[in-house]
């Protein structure tokens, strides 16, 4: 079972066959996977905890509808280990308390139909045949709550949400990784054959193999060796809304595409969120970003287009029951991870550049593994590093991105 722990002297591990940097949900399920693959592996994350800082920030879901081959590929991967989660970490009964209410994609703009029946289409060519295209009124005779104005929309059962704080701790305890809590990353070390080891604020870890998972502080992490790597780390905001009995309990996610703005059912309210386009990146990202006052606002009135319901919500709404909080999508180029080696620094190995973390995390912790241990070829990884030096451009439709 991983040991979650604060190092002391006596405790701190001086050798490891791997380090990994970022206790997110993404560097632990990396731990998870290079620890099943044999290797001694060790987790640095500088917080008090693992995955508090963007993990919990987000709204904790999961969908196979992605248009985006590559990501497709991951997604799928990652929601048969959700729904099979207990069996894979090997802890019996172990609940993440997994809901399958679906991902429901809506419009209200007619010249998007086409996109949006484009979109289900491509889903199907890529493996996941239940996702389906609805008609405005199709949507509304299954979902009455949405507004008469949509024309359009894109919905899968078996997409939905889970606890990501329940999914982090499972894959720790279901592994033997050590993970180092209040533990800074401060240099990373190289010699003439690469990375040699990893200087923390507790001490010097060395090591041949380092992931960088630091999710916002990815680029910080890539400058210690010396590469600048293409990453905007961009503040998103979310909001719970507590004691929210308007809101359908049995609803999926629910996103609006032409507003970009989102929400789903949560215990006694809701989570309520949008991406806003105009956010700037954010080149020296903290540890706490702050929430705007009127965030809650912004989104109301944004989302009440599609769900008129919301409108009656804001109008009752009282201050005792807005609960804003942040963290950061990371984005690339192209929108899609980073994954694999570095050739410019041999042992240093890269798994960040997300706006969709959650969703792809075991997946991607699994094929960072198996690049690795040299189980899969870096050439057979379309999302290596290298691909934008290579001229690869990798095809997406931008009104599914970031949600």
């Amino acid at each position: 079972m991983g040991r979650i722990f604060i190092p002391d002297e006596e405790s701190f591990p001086g050798t490891a066959d791997a380090v990994v940097i970022g206790g997110g949900i993404v560097g632990v399920a990396t731990a998870f996977w290079l620890s099943r693959a044999g290797l001694d592996t060790v987790v640095v994350e500088m917080r008090d905890g693992l995955s508090t800082l963007t993990t919990p920030e987000s709204i904790e879901s999961f969908r196979a509808q992605f248009t985006e081959p590559a990501m497709s590929e991951l997604a799928q991967e990652s929601i048969e280990v959700f729904e099979s989660f207990a069996d894979m970490i090997r802890i019996p009964g172990y609940d993440i308390d997994i809901h399958h209410q679906g991902y429901l994609f809506v419009t209200d703009d007619a010249a998007m139909i086409g996109d949006v029946r484009g979109a289900v289409e491509k889903h199907h060519e890529l493996g996941v045949t239940d996702s389906e295209f609805l008609t405005g009124h199709e949507a509304r005779v299954r979902f009455p709550y949405l507004s008469e104005t949509v024309v359009a929309g894109t919905f899968r059962q078996k997409d939905g949400w889970l606890s990501t704080h329940e999914a982090t701790q499972g894959l720790a305890k279901g592994c033997d990784a050590k993970f180092l809590v209040r533990t800074e990353a401060t240099d990373i070390l190289q010699d003439e054959q690469g990375v040699c080891g990893v200087t923390t604020d507790r001490g010097t870890i060395a090591t041949r193999t380092v992931v960088n998972a630091a999710g916002p502080f990815a680029g910080k992490i890539g400058e210690m060796v010396g590469l600048d790597l293409p990453l905007e780390p961009v503040r998103r905001q979310r909001v719970f809304l507590s004691q929210q009995s308007r809101v359908p309990e049995d609803a999926p996610l629910t996103i609006d595409i032409v507003r970009d703005a989102y929400w789903r059912p949560e215990t006694d309210g809701a989570y309520i969120a949008w991406v806003d386009p105009g956010e700037p990146v954010d080149d020296d990202p903290s540890e706490d970003p702050y929430s705007d006052p009127q965030f809650a606002a912004i989104v109301l009135e944004r989302l009440r287009h599609i769900t008129p319901f919301w409108e009656d919500v804001a109008l009752d709404l009282k201050r005792s029951d807005v609960h804003p909080s942040a963290g950061y999508y990371v984005y690339t180029p192209d929108d899609q991870p980073l994954i694999g080696p570095t050739p410019e620094v041999p042992g240093f190995t890269l798994n960040c550049g997300y706006w969709a973390g959650v969703m792809l995390s075991p997946a991607a912790g699994r094929r960072v593994a198996d690049l690795v241990t040299g189980e899969m070829d870096p050439q057979d990884n379309i999302l290596r590093p290298t691909r934008y030096a290579e001229g690869i451009v990798l095809e997406g439709d931008s009104f599914l991105r970031g949600h």
